[in-house]
């Protein structure tokens, strides 16, 4: 309730935003004068359908044809990665409407986080809003507090933040299964008890529960009659593991390394004292951009300052859009935080949290 109240009245100095708008100008007119639609098209319909066919396979090989336990291994890892990267790619532009310009296309497409476990309902409010509007903002944007670990310089210091380079890889790992079967309740049964928050329908209550029960039938009860208890298990874990790794490293590289920044808004006028647009450039950084495997399997999402500033943008265009975005940046004396390679974002990250682990 506090943090609803904050975040109402939380605003940027958007009164001269002279870059967002020589920024969109330029935008706009790429799009015109190259004839083409903002979303994805037909390049990212086919690469939905690889992922998805190729997500559907390995879960067949694995469950209905019992292969060896070394093959089983590699390809359980296999599917976490696919999980996340039609996360990436397809939940993730559903979820902004930049998928297609049919709208139920872009509601299919979003309603595939629900067949990953997800709540596409939840997922709108904390991304879409929270993190879009109030990236790196204490209070407001969700993604930055992690349990257990000291992400920039307002959050206190525990001892045990000392050695959160080392256990980092063991929170971002589970990160998915918590998320699943522990905080998507969590909020639901918040929202029932909360009489401030806003309510679900009666069809969001339905896909609620109708989406966890898949989850629990497809990636357990069914292993498990199949395979036996143990080989399940121990499968569903390898995969959600790598699945909670890959969503959550992709997000650190992007918002928490060296040089992003975490604004804190005016005590008196609970403002931020820059406009919305440098807001987002400041607060985000790109990696790999120079690297179409990179792009390719993670939905442009290493372009994220692209996607920070024109999140209904399909990820297609993020290599042309930049072009665009560095050259007003150098136009407005803008500073663009970018790593070469995602070894080089990597590091940087891993060196962050450890400064203020030892801080």
């Amino acid at each position: 309730m506090v943090n609803a109240l904050k975040m109402s009245k939380i605003s940027f100095n958007n009164a001269n935003g002279l870059f967002f708008k020589a920024l969109k100008e330029k935008v706009n007119s790429y799009f015109i004068q190259n004839n083409l639609s903002k979303t994805g098209g037909i390049k990212l319909f086919f690469k939905s359908l690889i992922l998805s066919l190729s997500a559907i396979s390995i879960y067949i090989i694995l469950v209905f044809f019992t292969p060896g336990d070394v093959p089983a291994v590699i390809l359980c890892g296999l599917l976490g990665c696919n999980l996340a990267f039609i996360g990436f790619n397809i939940m993730h532009e559903g979820g902004h409407g930049s998928f297609s310009r049919h709208k139920w296309l872009n509601e299919v497409s979003a309603y595939s986080l629900n067949i990953l476990g997800g709540t596409i309902h939840f997922w709108k409010q904390r991304h879409n809003i929270d993190h879009h509007t109030y990236t790196n903002i204490e209070g407001m944007d969700h993604d930055i507090d992690i349990k257990f670990m000291r992400m920039h310089e307002e959050q206190p210091r525990r001892w045990y933040h000392k050695f959160q380079h080392i256990y980092w890889v063991l929170l971002y790992g589970i990160s998915y299964i918590i998320w699943i079967l522990y905080q998507d309740f969590e909020k639901y049964f918040r929202i029932l008890k909360d009489p401030a928050a806003k309510k679900m329908n009666r069809k969001e209550h339905l896909v609620f529960w109708l989406t966890k029960l898949f989850y629990v039938f497809v990636y357990l009860l069914l292993p498990v009659i199949m395979l036996g208890w143990l080989k399940a298990l121990t499968g569903f874990f390898i995969a959600a593991v790598v699945c909670g790794f890959s969503i959550s490293i992709v997000f650190q590289l992007a918002h928490v390394v060296e040089g992003t920044q975490f604004p804190e808004p005016d005590k008196n006028s609970n403002k931020i004292q820059k406009e919305w647009a440098v807001h987002q450039i400041s607060t985000t950084a790109n990696f790999a951009t120079g690297s179409k495997i990179a792009s390719w399997f993670l939905g442009g999402l290493n372009f994220q300052v692209e996607h920070h500033l024109f999140p209904g943008i399909s990820h297609i265009h993020y290599p042309q859009i930049n072009k665009l975005v560095k050259e007003t940046c150098e136009e407005f004396n803008v500073t663009y935080l970018e790593h070469r390679t995602m070894a080089r974002a990597f590091f940087s990250h891993l060196l962050h949290i450890k400064r203020l682990g030892n801080a």
